[in-house]
């Protein structure tokens, strides 16, 4: 299957992956129900994400990477002191779960929001519909390709 991540670059951007041991890391802090079971029920293994840069501008995908772990515990909502605190959750009975990544390529070309509107390749992408504004989506295979295209990737 085939993802994409959303994050906010002052918070955690591609360049922090890239630049932590493996080139790994866990996708925390997601408060979102359904994209939680996203990532508990539905992301696997070798799945490929593209990773997206939000609340920036212009906003857009800037790589590709891959599950490495699926679905586990987020232990940031346990934690007092996070940001993603969540006191009904606890470790006995998680309510929020998390999946880890690795950078696989930054894209030679940053691939910006706009761009994705004006391909017609792409329409119907769920990150393209209004009030669409979950950090976890799923991408079909043939708009993941095209991204990765317009980023200047050539795969077979």
């Amino acid at each position: 299957m085939y993802w994409l991540v959303k994050s906010e670059p002052d918070t955690f951007s591609i360049q922090d992956l890239a630049g932590m041991p493996d080139q790994t890391e866990h996708w925390d802090g997601v408060r979102n129900y359904q994209a939680r079971n996203f990532m508990r029920d539905e992301m696997r293994k070798g799945d490929k994400v593209l990773f997206y840069h939000s609340n920036t501008k212009p906003p857009g995908v800037v790589g590709v990477c891959s599950v490495v772990r699926e679905g586990y515990p987020d232990h940031t909502a346990w934690d007092p002191e996070s940001t993603y605190f969540d006191p009904k959750s606890s470790p006995e009975n998680p309510r929020w779960f998390m999946v880890d990544i690795q950078l696989q390529e930054v894209l030679p070309q940053y691939v910006s929001l706009d761009a994705m509107k004006q391909n017609p390749a792409l329409e119907g992408m769920r990150l393209l519909q209004k009030g669409n504004r979950l950090s976890v989506l799923p991408v079909q295979e043939r708009e993941f390709r095209e991204i990765l295209r317009m980023g200047g990737l050539h795969i077979s």
